[in-house]
Formats: structure tokens, C-alpha cells, sequence
């Protein structure tokens, strides 16, 4: 039920990047890298802090504002939190979580039935849905231990 890292893809970065007319630079590279090489779902302020070793004067807010970019024109996403700062994932492939409700920890699966699920004709009449993903939420095996 896990989903397999998914392989890192500088031609999809360079790409978007030019589609939409966004320069690459080494900060904006070093962002990407840092998001994709991350094993969970990590917040701005933790890619600020590793891209900071290597850029020490990029600010927080320019890391913010790359992230948010980036999930703008589609080479991350922002993850559902709950009440917290936003967290983001490189992987662009469907699939969906399970949040920890105590850690709040974020593990990527895939299920076709999930995929699969049919939105209510009278939603598509009011909206147009351009994704799907569903949220489990409960606690993952350290916390239901701890519990």
C-alpha cells in the first residue's frame, strides 16, 4: 500500500520552468532538489533551513514564495494540513495520504478505488474538478502504541 519514491526529474523542473516563464536559478534548483530528496513531506521552514547552508543570504520568505510557485504551475503540491503551516510534496503522480492525527506525520499510498471514485452529477454541474485525492486520517503504528 506505500508508494515507491518516485525518480527525480530535472527535465519536468526545466520544463515547467520555461512553460511558465520562470527563470532557473540556482536557489530555485536547490529548493526543488531539496523538496524531492526530502523522505517525507517537509514545510517551508525545513527546506529553509537546508537551502540555507548552501545560499546563507535567501531569505524565508523567498523559499515560501518558491514553494508556493512551484504548486502553482505544478511540479509540487501543497499537502492537506490541519491548522498548521502548509507541507509540500514533489510527487505530482495521484495518489493519497494518511495523516497521523498525534505525530502528524504524512504517508503516501495508491488505490485504484480511490482514483476511481465518481463525482455527483449535480458537483459537476457547480464545479469543475481537476484532481482527486482522499485523506485518511487516524494514528500510524508508533503513535497507536504510544496511545
Amino acid at each position: 500500500m506505500t508508494k515507491k519514491r518516485h525518480s527525480f526529474s530535472y527535465e519536468l523542473f526545466k520544463d515547467k520552468c520555461k512553460e511558465h516563464n520562470l527563470k532557473i536559478t540556482p536557489q530555485r534548483i536547490s529548493v526543488y532538489e531539496e523538496l524531492f530528496s526530502s523522505p517525507d513531506h517537509p514545510n517551508a521552514d525545513v527546506i529553509f533551513r537546508k537551502v540555507r547552508k548552501t545560499f546563507p543570504n535567501i531569505s524565508f520568505d523567498t523559499i515560501n514564495r518558491t514553494l508556493l510557485t512551484f504548486a502553482k504551475i505544478g511540479i509540487v503540491r501543497i499537502v492537506e494540513g490541519s491548522g498548521e503551516p502548509k507541507r509540500f510534496d514533489s510527487d505530482i503522480d495521484n495518489h493519497h495520504h494518511f495523516r497521523c492525527m498525534k505525530c502528524n506525520r504524512i504517508i503516501d499510498f495508491q488505490n485504484k478505488f480511490y482514483d476511481n471514485i465518481k463525482i455527483p452529477e449535480d458537483f459537476k454541474k457547480q464545479f469543475t474538478v481537476l484532481n482527486k485525492r482522499v485523506v485518511l486520517e487516524g494514528f500510524c503504528n508508533k503513535c497507536k502504541k504510544t496511545s
